[in-house]
C-alpha cells in the first residue's frame, strides 16, 4: 500500500475514507495484527468485517478502474486490398483513404475482432449503445451496415466480406490478418508509399490512377466495338462482296452469318458494359469476370476484321489493327481490375 494513500471503502453500507498513515505501513509482523505501536492493522479490521455477512467491505485498486490497452503496433488489420486502423480510425483501399463515419467504423471495427464468427445484433447494440440510449436501434444498425458494405464494395445478395446471418446478426468473411504498424515496419516501407507517390495496386504493381480515367477508356472501348458492329450491319453487302471476291461462296456466307451473329450478340453486351461503368455500378468487375472468356472468344473473332479492308488500306496496316485488336479484351480486363477490383 502506498503512504499516505486514501482508498474508498464501504464500511456497513455507509461510505468512509480509510486513511494509511506511514505509521501503518511498517512494524508489523507475519501473521499478526499488531503494529509497532500495539495498534490494530485497518485492513485486517475490514477482512474480519468480510467474514461476517451483513458487514462487506469493498476496495477497488486503481489498475482495475482503466481498461487494458493493446498493443499499438497490432491496431491495423489487413484483410484483401482494405487496411484498418483501429487507433486513428481510418479505412483505407490499396493505400488510398475511404471516408467512412464514426458509427459505420465501430461496426465494422467490432466485426474484424471476431473474424468468421457470428455477431448477434444485440453484441452490437450494447457494444455501440449503451443501456440508457434511446435510439432507433433496428434503423441504425441497418444504415451503418449498408455503410459499411457501400465503402467495402460489398453487397448483401453476394456478399465477399459482410454476410448477413437470418434472424442471427452478422459475420464477417474475409481472412484477416494484423499489421505491425511501429516504427521498424515504417522504415521499412517502400518509396511508393511517400505521400508524393500514387499507390501501388496489390496485385498488379501498377500506379494506382484515377478510377475517373480507367472507367472513361472502358467507356471508349465500348463504343468502339459498337461502331464496329454497326458498320458492320450497315454494310453487309459490301462485306459479302469482298470475302466472295478470294474466297469460297460457302466460307464468305459462313463469315456474313458469323458477323451477323456476333454483332446481335455484341450490341446489348457493349450497352451493358457501357452504362455499368458510366453510372459506376460496383459489382462491374464481378461481372466482368464471369464474362470475360465470351468477350475474349467475341473480341477475337472481330480482331480479323480489319483484313475485310485490306484492299483500301494495305495488308500491314490491316494486320497492324488486328494485332492490336487481339490485346483490347486483355486492357480491357487490367482497367476493370484497377477500377473494381
Amino acid at each position: 500500500m502506498r503512504a499516505g494513500g486514501i482508498r474508498p471503502v464501504l464500511w456497513g453500507g455507509s461510505r468512509h475514507e480509510d486513511i494509511v498513515t506511514p505509521e501503518w505501513e511498517t512494524g508489523f509482523d507475519s501473521g499478526t495484527s499488531q503494529n509497532a505501536e500495539g495498534g490494530t492493522h485497518p485492513l485486517l479490521i475490514l477482512s474480519d468485517f468480510r467474514e461476517t455477512p451483513r458487514h462487506e467491505c469493498y476496495t477497488t485498486p486503481h489498475s482495475a478502474m482503466s481498461a487494458p490497452q493493446t498493443n499499438p503496433a497490432h491496431k491495423v488489420i489487413r484483410f484483401g486490398v482494405f487496411e484498418v486502423n483501429l487507433a486513428a480510425g481510418e479505412l483505407r483501399k490499396s493505400g488510398m483513404r475511404i471516408r467512412l463515419q464514426e458509427q459505420p467504423f465501430q461496426v465494422l471495427a467490432y466485426l474484424l475482432e471476431r473474424p468468421g464468427e457470428v455477431v448477434t445484433r444485440d453484441d452490437l447494440r450494447q457494444k455501440l449503445w449503451p443501456a440508457d440510449t434511446f435510439v432507433d436501434f433496428d434503423h441504425s444498425l441497418n444504415t451503418a451496415v449498408n455503410k459499411v458494405r457501400e465503402a467495402l464494395g460489398d453487397s448483401a445478395s453476394s456478399p465477399r466480406y459482410l454476410e448477413t446471418v437470418a434472424r442471427r446478426g452478422y459475420r464477417f468473411l474475409a481472412k484477416t490478418e494484423f499489421v505491425q504498424s511501429g516504427r521498424e515496419d515504417a522504415a521499412k516501407e517502400p518509396a511508393n508509399n511517400h505521400p508524393d507517390s500514387p499507390p501501388l495496386h496489390p496485385e498488379l504493381d501498377v500506379p494506382l490512377p484515377h478510377r475517373s480515367l480507367t472507367r472513361a477508356l472502358f467507356g471508349l472501348i465500348q463504343i468502339m466495338y459498337l461502331v464496329f458492329y454497326l458498320v458492320a450491319l450497315f454494310r453487309l453487302p459490301e462485306i459479302d462482296r469482298v470475302t466472295d471476291s478470294f474466297l469460297p461462296r460457302w466460307v464468305a456466307a459462313a463469315i456474313l452469318v458469323a458477323v451477323v451473329t456476333t454483332a446481335g450478340v455484341g450490341i446489348p453486351l457493349r450497352c451493358y458494359l457501357f452504362t455499368a461503368s458510366a453510372f459506376d455500378y460496383r459489382r462491374l468487375g464481378e461481372k466482368f469476370q464471369k464474362l470475360f472468356l465470351a468477350i475474349l472468344v467475341l473480341d477475337q473473332l472481330w480482331a480479323v476484321a480489319p483484313f475485310l479492308m485490306a484492299q483500301r488500306i494495305g495488308f500491314g496496316a490491316a494486320f497492324a489493327a488486328t494485332a492490336a485488336l487481339l490485346y483490347v479484351p486483355f486492357s480491357e480486363r487490367t482497367l476493370v481490375r484497377l477500377a473494381y477490383s
